[in-house]
């Protein structure tokens, strides 16, 4: 706690890296940004340079930031022919990398600090090296094979940085990436120009064009990160908002609109019947979100119609005391860090992803910089909004959460994780407006995350009964230690106070002072 500001993050060097920028003067932006970049470096397994980006901003009105690439404008469908799915580590899988310009478009906005001062505490991190911490560590090790078993030239400069000596470095052990460093100093002289108009933007061009990528130099002096308008709902006395489409954070709205017509609260936060419940309304949210979200450009159904609560009552009343059988699969466990920083005047939601651990398993030689594989979020069904085309942003899984009361802000939240993410979204807001959890109870507290059909995987600390309770209505449970429930922060501002948490689920450090 703290009346001042406040930094939480998945990594504890990189919140300390944000916490560094409050202490010299900088604004909350200031913080989320120098911690983001501090991320791409100390837990790069989820994201990197090659990233994208959102952001939700409080100024005393919230603003959203979209700030995801879009596909190559020379690849067309045709390159897919014979494919079921967009290939995960391919070219074809890689678009702008929008993270770079969505730490240039918040700084212009609302930095105070000089932009390459941002990037310090990253550079030095990647210069000096630093102990990788343990939850990375073992997802690290986890993605070796994954990695190591790539063929093609595209792949060997990434296997090189992020595998030297062919394997995963163990908790502890020191990192560093020098390559990494050089391309952090040049996009902080640049203001970020270099990645997208000058040297690097040249040699990430270069290196598609020697390898059989797409990706020129064209794509990504297109690109531009997008002011959008945030999306919301209220359920029970908190407003939840999310980035508008194309990321699912449209499911979340969905979920707490057909939960809204059920008064959660007779029951406690740990029954069948809680858990059934919110199961179920996220079911439906996410038949919705997998028939109809896309790029805004390519939408079949307005978003207004999605968020109806006319349209939420239909949708509830398929809700019964049995499992809905749902063929809906939700999309890959994701690589994302999720941050949230606070200071007098600004609260910042902020997420970054290069979507699959590592992402796409390229990186142009000697730049450090992963690309994310943010393409293989594509369908390659016909006729459907989500369908791959030039030129056009997939359906997105990362979204940056903020709430407010009364037109004042409580404060950012985030679970980052591939699917996970719109139904943590969800738990946690039920935790909060329905069970009144404190914030770090909110997200401390066991989760479920549904997987497909009838499935859902729930943690080993959900009680046995519960567990029976869900298989004879009909859902087929999974208790294991290896299901991935996703990793939070949240930063809650209670009578001028910060309250800001991380989790055991992640490495992560809360600050605030």
């Amino acid at each position: 706690m703290g009346n001042r500001g406040s930094v939480a993050a998945s990594q504890p060097l990189a919140a300390i890296a944000g916490m560094e920028m409050l202490w010299a003067g900088g604004s909350a932006v200031d913080a989320a940004i120098a911690t983001a970049i501090a991320l791409t470096v100390v837990e790069p397994i989820s994201n990197g340079i090659g990233a994208d980006a959102f952001a939700l901003v409080w100024d005393g009105k919230l603003h959203g930031l979209n700030a995801s690439g879009k596909s190559p404008q020379k690849l067309t469908l045709e390159q897919f022919t014979g494919l079921n799915a967009v290939p995960k580590y391919d070219w074809r899988a890689v678009t702008v990398p929008g993270a770079v310009s969505a730490w240039r478009s918040l700084w212009e906005r609302w930095g105070r600090l000089p932009f390459e001062k941002l990037f310090a505490p990253a550079i030095r991190y990647a210069e000096e090296g630093f102990p990788v911490s343990p939850q990375i560590a073992l997802g690290w090790q986890r993605l070796e094979k994954n990695y190591l078993s790539l063929t093609g030239k595209e792949f060997e400069p990434f296997k090189q940085v992020f595998f030297p000596n062919h394997k995963a470095p163990v908790a502890g052990e020191i990192w560093h990436s020098l390559a990494h460093a050089q391309t952090l100093r040049e996009i902080a002289a640049s203001g970020g120009e270099s990645f997208y108009r000058g040297n690097i933007a040249q040699r990430i061009a270069d290196f598609a064009a020697d390898t059989g990528g797409y990706l020129t130099k064209e794509d990504l002096a297109a690109h531009k990160a997008e002011w959008v308008q945030p999306i919301s709902t209220n359920y029970r006395d908190l407003t939840v908002w999310e980035i508008p489409p194309n990321t699912q954070g449209i499911a979340t709205l969905i979920a707490l609109n057909i939960l809204s017509g059920f008064e959660l609260s007779r029951y406690q936060r740990e029954s069948t019947e809680s858990y059934h419940l919110q199961i179920e309304a996220l079911k439906l949210a996410f038949a919705d979100l997998h028939k109809h979200i896309a790029d805004d450009r390519f939408l079949q159904i307005p978003v207004e119609h999605l968020l109806s609560l006319n349209y939420a009552a239909e949708r509830r009343a398929l809700i019964t005391e049995q499992a809905i059988a749902l063929a809906e699969p939700g999309l890959p466990k994701g690589g994302t860090v999720y941050l949230a920083a606070a200071d007098g005047d600004l609260m910042v939601s902020f997420i970054q992803s290069n979507f699959t651990g590592f992402g796409s398993g390229i990186l142009p030689a000697g730049t450090g910089i992963a690309l994310q594989n943010r393409g293989y979020g594509f369908s390659l069904e016909s006729g459907h909004p989500n369908q791959f085309a030039p030129s056009k942003r997939s359906m997105h899984t990362i979204i940056p959460g903020f709430l407010t009361k009364g037109n004042q802000a409580i404060g950012p939240f985030g679970v980052m994780g591939g699917a996970m993410q719109p139904q943590g979204h969800l738990q946690v807001v039920v935790n909060l407006a329905d069970y009144g959890l404190n914030p770090q109870a909110a997200i401390d507290a066991p989760r479920w995350q549904f997987v497909s059909d009838s499935t859902v995987f729930l943690e080993q600390t959900v009680a046995q009964e519960i567990a029976q309770g869900l298989i004879q209505r009909g859902h087929n449970i999974h208790q294991t230690p290896d299901a991935f429930f996703g990793r939070s922060q949240i930063i809650s501002k209670q009578n001028q106070v910060f309250i800001a948490a991380t989790e055991s689920r992640a490495d992560g450090l809360a600050l605030a002072w």
